[in-house]
């Protein structure tokens, strides 16, 4: 035999033998699959894959989630530990894996696309795979020696995706809602330095897009800030519905494969290790269809972006201009505006706001529809939930420093122009009743306007008031009713 004869079955079996070492076999009830060897998850997260191929969305796409998933799977455990379900080593070695991934290691084998179908059982069951994997090869075993820890029996025990994927969601909005608010209250914080920086600035104020009544512009940009703290408010408010969680409820409510005493255990190992109020719903039935926790929390995101960009549309206006606007502020100029038009420059961080703002405002309509199609015991569109809301949370919080210190902060009055628009507006002829009188102001407004004079022009002119009495009316502090 020649030695070319020898050596291709010699090959093939070396091409087999590695073919083998990069990959493991597991089964489940539809029949068995190869895993890439170094894989951490399992044979469900690998039908998933294959299944879900539908965004360039994941798990790890928001650490808090991947996060929230390892906190709750600790929570569980430990709760059945206490309840004498789980041994000590079991117990010892998943905390382990729950404590590295909430480190932020091996969030890149949380892979599950965020649109599935299954109401997040996949999701479920990638976190399962991949914890008791990790677990595994702490413990010095192989990665599916899953006769040691079981994906199932272990990291799902007592749980049901039913309940651990509505609470996974919960603790990541808790999670990152802490964040959003830090920079929400910086944002607000920018406007309320801007609101002391021009409070001495007198200008016209606007209703219906006329003119008003005297106001400063640092009471505008106070305004501003005040109406985000009322905003920040609901948010954090909003938080209470999203504490009650139905860990312990497993499938529908019942409680069905879960030990007495572990969904108040798990309710107070999830306070504890997140640092919030979380509690165990009253109703699990009730708990595990109702989406109100959702529902409300989004509602509050929606209505922060409202203002937000009721706000940005309000400086796009001031600052509109130069020459044929209102121009009231100068914001920063951070490019050139047109392809065509030489020195235009645009608004283009508040119109980038204003977009953020109206992706979040359509995610609510998602949640909406999503938490009123649910059927009977359960909401299989939790995804599209879990979705929206992380995408407005992740959107607000890239986007509010960007706006924040490209935009809020560099903002400067044209003080020329306010003081030109006093002069000439209509609008201040109501500061001066007390004074003059309703039926003398009604006549300069009158003849102000078929003059096209300005209404202190025309007390100069008709000598009304002195100079002196002038300037004490329109002194900032006394028009505009704050304390001298």
């Amino acid at each position: 035999m020649s030695n070319t004869k020898l050596i291709t079955p010699i090959l093939f079996w070396l091409c087999i033998g590695s073919l083998n070492a990069q990959t493991r076999t597991e089964k489940d009830l539809l029949g068995e699959k190869q895993i890439p060897a170094n894989a951490y998850y399992g044979i469900q997260t690998a039908r998933a894959l294959e299944n879900f191929q539908v965004s360039s969305l994941t798990t790890k796409t928001y650490p808090d989630y991947v996060k929230a998933f390892a906190i709750v799977k600790l929570a569980a455990a430990r709760a059945n530990a206490e309840v004498g379900r789980m041994k000590k080593e079991r117990l010892d070695a998943i905390e382990k894996a729950c404590k590295a991934v909430m480190d932020g290691k091996y969030h890149d084998q949380f892979l599950v696309d965020l649109y599935q179908g299954g109401a997040g059982t996949s999701a479920n069951m990638n976190a399962n795979e991949v914890l008791a994997n990790i677990a595994l090869e702490l413990s010095g075993h192989k990665k599916g020696e899953y006769q040691f820890i079981e994906p199932h029996d272990d990291l799902n025990m007592g749980q049901s995706t039913n309940d651990v994927y509505p609470t996974a969601i919960k603790v990541a909005l808790l999670l990152h809602n802490d964040k959003l608010i830090k920079e929400a209250q910086a944002l607000s914080q920018s406007f309320h330095q801007k609101g002391d920086e021009f409070k001495a600035l007198l200008k016209m104020g606007r209703t219906e897009g006329q003119d008003a009544v005297p106001m400063t512009i640092g009471q505008e940009f106070h305004a501003f800030g005040n109406q985000l703290d009322a905003e920040i408010t609901a948010m954090r408010r909003s938080e209470t519905f999203l504490c009650e969680q139905n860990m312990g409820a497993t499938a529908i409510g019942t409680g069905i494969t879960a030990s007495p005493g572990y969904a108040e255990k798990v309710a107070a190992h999830l306070a504890k290790i997140t640092g919030k109020p979380i509690v165990m719903s009253k109703d699990l039935i009730a708990a595990t269809s109702s989406q109100q926790g959702f529902v409300i929390y989004s509602s509050a995101l929606k209505s922060f972006a409202i203002a937000l960009s009721k706000i940005s549309s309000d400086l796009i206006f001031l600052a509109s201009g130069p020459r044929t606007g209102i121009f009231e502020i100068n914001l920063p100029p951070l490019q050139p505006g047109s392809s065509i038009m030489p020195g235009k420059v645009n608004p283009v961080m508040p119109e980038l706001m204003n977009e953020i703002c109206f992706k979040v405002i359509s995610n609510d309509l998602a949640v909406t529809m999503a938490a009123h199609s649910g059927l009977l015991q359960l909401n299989a569109y939790e995804p599209l939930e879990a979705i929206a809301i992380m995408e407005s949370q992740g959107l607000l919080f890239k986007s509010m420093p960007l706006f924040r210190k490209n935009c809020i902060d560099g903002i400067t009055a044209n003080k020329e122009v306010l003081e030109r628009y006093i002069e000439r507006s209509v609008g201040i002829v109501t500061a001066l009743n007390p004074v003059l009188g309703y039926e003398k102001t009604t006549e300069l407004a009158k003849e102000a306007l078929q003059s096209n004079k300005g209404i202190l022009e025309l007390i100069r002119e008709k000598k009304l008031l002195t100079e002196d009495q002038i300037k004490k009316l329109l002194d900032p502090a006394v028009m505009t009713g704050q304390e001298p």
